[in-house]
């Protein structure tokens, strides 16, 4: 298979998980070569040596606002300290990590992000985290990020947040928009409905 021919299959693949599924269920696509330089792509890799090719979002799932609150104390100095450090307003980051993890610092989604603000793999490599499920490291990657997406898009809260769940990549693509994701979508409403909540309790 030709590269064109790769690239024919992969939108395709696209695709049809989109039609089938929505845009909010696409797949991860792994591209493997055999030994006779053929191109196999798909979803769900069966043997060592797929290449990850698209990556979707963290595979955020909904929780509950008062969930995590008897955990929450456990982080509040962590999160204060993390707060004064990257500038970023107390209350947001405990929203953010309300919406992420519920304040569980073992949290693992079906995408494989991790811990207290769900740090994807590559995330947490470009911010220095070697141990996702630490909370101070995982809180100060998280919440650099955070500060660096907020001046990628100009102090704009939404479309940093939207950011933070799908990638930024997602937002530019979609002309610096929330991508059209269910997940993204409800993410960011739930993230600024909990911003509003603890501003008025902290």
């Amino acid at each position: 298979m030709g590269k064109g021919q790769a690239r024919l299959v992969l939108a395709l693949l696209l695709g049809a998980s989109a039609f089938c599924y929505g845009p909010d269920a696409m797949a991860d696509i792994f591209k493997y070569v055999d030994k006779h330089g053929r191109v196999f792509l798909t979803d769900r890799p069966d043997r060592p040596g797929y290449n990850l090719l698209v990556r979707t979002w963290k595979g955020w799932s909904e929780s509950s606002f008062t969930h995590g609150a008897k955990y929450r104390t456990a982080y509040t100095a962590l999160i204060a300290k993390a707060a004064t450090t990257y500038r970023l307003p107390n209350a947001l980051l405990h929203a953010v990590i309300t919406a992420e993890s519920s304040y569980n610092a073992n949290a693992i989604s079906r995408a494989g992000a991790v811990g207290l603000m769900q740090l994807m793999p590559d995330t947490a490599r470009r911010y220095g985290v070697s141990n996702r499920t630490d909370p101070h490291a995982n809180i100060h990657g998280g919440s650099r990020y955070l500060r660096d997406l907020l001046g990628m898009f100009n102090n704009n809260l939404v479309l940093a947040l939207a950011a933070y769940n799908a990638g930024e990549n997602a937002v530019i693509r979609h002309g610096k928009k929330i991508p059209p994701y269910a997940e993204t979508q409800t993410y960011v409403k739930r993230v600024l409905e909990y911003y509003k909540r603890y501003r008025l309790t902290m």
